[in-house]
C-alpha cells in the first residue's frame, strides 16, 4: 500500500510538473529573429499556456485510466488499487506527454502566423 501511494504521488507530481513545458517551448528560427520576436514568443506562450481544456483531458484520462485498471487489476490478481492506481498514472502521463506537444504546436503555428520563419 505505501509503495502505491509513493508511485501515485511521484505520478501525479510528474504531470503536474509537465503542465506548462509545452507551453515554454523556445523554437529554432531560420534566420535572425526580429525585433518584435520575443514580444510575439511570450505572447504565443502565453496563448498555449491558456488552453485549460488541454489540462481537463488529462484529468479525464487519469480518471478513464484508473477505471480500466481497477477492472484489470481485479480480474487478474484481486488488487483493484494497485490497478487503479496504475491506470491512473499510465492514462495522465500520457495524456500530459501529449497536452505537452500540442502546446508545443501552438507556439510554432502561433509564430508562423505572425510571419517568424520558424523551423522546430
Amino acid at each position: 500500500m505505501k509503495t502505491q501511494l509513493t508511485l501515485c504521488a511521484f505520478g501525479l507530481a510528474f504531470v503536474t510538473a509537465c503542465a506548462d513545458s509545452g507551453a515554454n517551448y523556445q523554437p529554432i528560427l531560420d534566420g535572425v529573429s526580429t525585433a518584435a520576436y520575443q514580444t510575439d514568443l511570450a505572447e504565443c506562450q502565453a496563448l498555449a499556456r491558456n488552453q485549460k481544456q488541454f489540462d481537463q483531458e488529462t484529468m479525464g484520462a487519469a480518471v478513464l485510466g484508473a477505471g480500466a485498471g481497477a477492472a484489470l487489476g481485479e480480474v487478474d490478481n484481486g488488487d483493484a488499487l494497485g490497478g487503479a492506481i496504475a491506470g491512473a498514472l499510465a492514462g495522465g502521463v500520457a495524456s500530459a506527454v501529449d497536452v505537452k506537444e500540442r502546446r508545443k504546436a501552438i507556439v510554432i503555428e502561433c509564430l508562423q502566423g505572425r510571419g517568424h520563419r520558424v523551423v522546430g
